[in-house]
């Protein structure tokens, strides 16, 4: 069961939302507000899991809300509004559903965000011994990556450069091979010589996907099912 907060201004939205989880029998509603403030009081004393957030609100708008956050649950923006998307994204909410949207695509995004708690919770050293990295070797060393530090791999002949948060290596292992290594509900292959860590992305423009300072392109064979895969 995972507890859901749902934060709107209109009345009608909000039942809406609510109506949809009522297809979803792992979802619980736990509250729902018509503004961040009392959305922020709610979530100071009981923290959820997903957090369903409109953007446009009195006092203070949802981007602005999701700032002032220290601890972040799944977010979900449902708005009215296309032009937000790359803000909500910088700011790592889960996806981002434009009113007036089908339940399929409710379900799709709810789908995501229970797929990065599960990740969370079995990723963690304490729940499972180390199941957040890997060891590789390359140069005469033996690298432990942690897949929270990885932001993407680039395709060599029959090596793989690495680039994650802090360095770069690259391990005799084929682009297939280190592929079969990663988790696939975190890391994506957006092009025939690249896979990204979905988890770091800043934004996304055109054909290329920014990673902090890196600009990946996103291949035309590989587009569709990158933005499926953000539920896009």
């Amino acid at each position: 069961m995972y507890n859901c907060l749902i934060v709107d201004d209109e009345p009608i939205a909000r039942d809406i939302i609510k109506n949809f989880c009522t297809h979803l029998p792992f979802l619980h509603i736990v509250a729902d507000c018509g503004n961040a403030l009392d959305a922020k009081k709610y979530l100071e004393q009981q923290p959820v899991d997903i957090l369903f957030l409109d953007i446009h609100m009195p006092i203070l708008d949802g981007i602005g809300f999701l700032k002032t956050m220290k601890q972040k649950p799944q977010v979900i923006f449902t708005t009215a509004y296309k032009e937000y998307a790359v803000n909500a994204f910088d700011l790592a909410a889960c996806d981002y559903l434009v009113k007036p949207f089908p339940l399929e695509r409710f379900i799709i995004a709810v789908d995501k965000a229970v797929e990065k708690i599960k990740t969370a919770n079995t990723s963690s050293p304490e729940n499972n011994g180390g199941s957040d990295h890997f060891f590789i070797k390359a140069d005469g060393k033996i690298y432990k990556l942690l897949f929270n530090e990885i932001l993407f791999a680039e395709a060599m002949g029959n090596y793989t450069k690495v680039v994650t948060t802090s360095a770069t290596i690259i391990p005799n292992i084929s682009f297939s091979s280190f592929e079969e290594l990663l988790p696939a509900m975190r890391f994506a292959r957006v092009h025939r010589s690249f896979i990204i860590n979905t988890e770091m992305i800043t934004h996304i423009e055109g054909n290329l996907v920014y990673l902090q300072k890196n600009k990946i392109p996103i291949g035309n064979n590989y587009k569709e099912g990158f933005l499926k895969h953000l539920g896009l």
